[in-house]
């Protein structure tokens, strides 16, 4: 018999939070998040996105063991801006098991029709620097930490709850080399006849002075994505606070144009193989593990780009990854790891033809009408 049990509880969130480590123990592919943020995204009172989205959570049970977990969210504003009266189902995570899967989105289900929904679609998060997607394709890589780790199980048993593929997000992974002369000419001529001004950071308290303005032209960049909603300026606020610790200036760069910010790209030394080791805690060595990983990174994670849909002929994604790159080769990077762009985008992909890459990894979300 499998009992579903809502997450109301400080120690109902332990659970929730909990279940994952369980599930993917041992699993040398799965990168552990750091529990007490885990735990803060469950709750109204230290998560912004509550401001604009309703959420319930539950746990399955079966003989006294938890076996699985789910979330419900409406995101009100991405339902205004599509049109679409939808939920989203999140954090989704169970053992191969039919009749648990069946109880935990039956749940889920029956929620979001009490609050009018017409249909529903995931795995999604509150936003889009939550996670999304299922993996279906590339267990056999360690992701970024911005990326997901799931057992091939799992697509079979949403599929057999009536779900359907929506979107396919795509990863590559690149080996990096010197930059070619050539290209290292054309970036410059194109900064020229264009009158961009690149901007390269050193310390901390210069980088910090552009974040909001980063935040702002994201909200532009990805305006037209699907399920993307604008950042508020509390949500800014405390993706900003999160991510000020571990942000390196020298892997991020900024374009200008006439004094307006239109382009920027943040990279990150890939903290996976350190959050494996931290276990998800931060003390008392995670920190110590992190820290290290920072200064002598082989990895490079693309975390985020975005560039002004005005000014998009430009070139400006070459121009982005030509000079971060050289910031790369100088400090010893040997690979990069992007995050999840959609398949549809053959134009972006193209921004990787210059380099040894391979795509690798493959995650989806699934729709399900009701």
């Amino acid at each position: 018999m499998v009992e579903i049990k809502e997450v109301t509880s400080g120690r109902d969130r332990k659970e929730f939070v909990n279940f994952q480590f369980e599930l993917y123990k041992g699993n040398k592919y799965w990168v552990p998040p750091m529990k007490k943020d885990e735990i803060k995204q469950l709750c109204k009172e230290t998560n912004p996105a509550f401001e604009s989205c309703n959420a319930k959570f539950w746990t399955a049970w079966k003989e006294g063991k938890c076996v699985g977990r789910i979330g419900a969210i409406i995101n009100e504003d991405y339902n205004k801006k599509s049109g679409k009266n939808y939920g989203r189902f999140t954090r989704f995570e169970v053992i191969n098991d039919r009749e648990v899967t069946k109880k935990l989105f039956d749940t889920a289900e029956i929620w979001m029709k009490e609050q009018g929904m017409t249909g529903m679609h995931g795995p999604l998060g509150f936003n889009n620097l939550d996670n999304q997607g299922l993996l279906i394709d590339g267990f056999d890589h360690l992701p970024s930490i911005a990326s997901v780790m799931h057992y091939p199980y799992m697509q079979k048993l949403i599929e057999d709850m009536g779900f359907e593929k929506e979107n396919d997000w795509v990863e590559f992974r690149l080996t990096l080399d010197e930059v070619p002369e050539k290209a290292t000419r054309l970036v410059e001529i194109i900064k020229k006849r264009n009158n961009l001004e690149v901007i390269h950071f050193k310390e901390k308290s210069e980088m910090k002075h552009y974040l909001k303005d980063v935040f702002h032209l994201l909200n532009i960049a990805f305006d037209e994505l699907p399920y993307v909603t604008p950042f508020s300026d509390k949500l800014i606020e405390s993706a900003t606070k999160k991510y000020m610790d571990v942000l390196q200036p020298k892997y991020i760069v900024v374009i200008k144009k006439d004094g307006e910010m239109v382009a920027f790209i943040v990279g990150l030394p890939s903290l996976s193989k350190a959050m494996q080791k931290a276990k998800g805690t931060l003390f008392p060595f995670g920190f110590k593990h992190i820290m290290k990983a920072l200064k002598h990174p082989e990895v490079m994670d693309l975390l985020l780009t975005g560039v002004d849909p005005h000014y998009q002929k430009l070139g400006l994604p070459a121009i982005l990854i030509s000079e971060l790159q050289q910031s790369m080769i100088e400090n010893g990077v040997k690979y990069v790891e992007t995050t999840g762009m959609f398949e549809t985008n053959l134009k972006g992909a193209t921004t990787w033809k210059n380099y040894e890459h391979i795509q690798h990894k493959r995650r989806r979300c699934f729709v399900k009408e009701f």
